[in-house]
């Protein structure tokens, strides 16, 4: 009767490990029904929308300069600190053209970005230029 004892407790042990890996089987499939959920939620995107966001800007324009000036500062700059940086005099006509020049790249959603009325930033900086929101490593896990 001993062997047919063990035998039972390993068929039992078995069993038990079955009953988990199916659990752990059900748990994954949920998971990834919901990324799944969560895939089709989000807006589909064009791939010519991100052909265009690889635009590079001509060394020694003012636009290279003004995006040059916002990665040296870290952070978005006022349109005032982009023409000094830029080495244009602070006036009207030089804020408006160099405003006007990074506003049409902000509108096509490539290099620049508008955090706020006359402040200009690049997309490189806080991962603006990524596929969307940062996902946490513990996510899902």
């Amino acid at each position: 009767m001993g062997a047919r004892l063990n035998l039972q407790r390993l068929a039992d042990k078995k069993q038990q490990e079955i009953d988990s890996l199916r659990s752990d089987l059900e748990r994954a499939t949920i998971y990834l029904q919901a990324i799944q959920d969560s895939i089709r939620a989000l807006p589909r995107e064009s791939p010519s929308v991100k052909a265009e966001a690889a635009v590079e800007l001509r060394p020694g324009t003012l636009l290279a300069k003004a995006r040059e000036a916002i990665l040296a500062a870290g952070k978005p700059l006022h349109i005032n600190e982009l023409v000094v940086a830029v080495g244009k005099p602070l006036d009207q006509k030089s804020k408006l053209a160099l405003a006007g020049s990074i506003a049409a790249y902000v509108r096509k959603g490539q290099v620049f970005t508008r955090p706020a009325a006359n402040t200009f930033g690049v997309q490189e900086i806080n991962g603006a230029n990524s596929d969307g929101p940062v996902l946490p490593d513990t996510f899902g896990g």
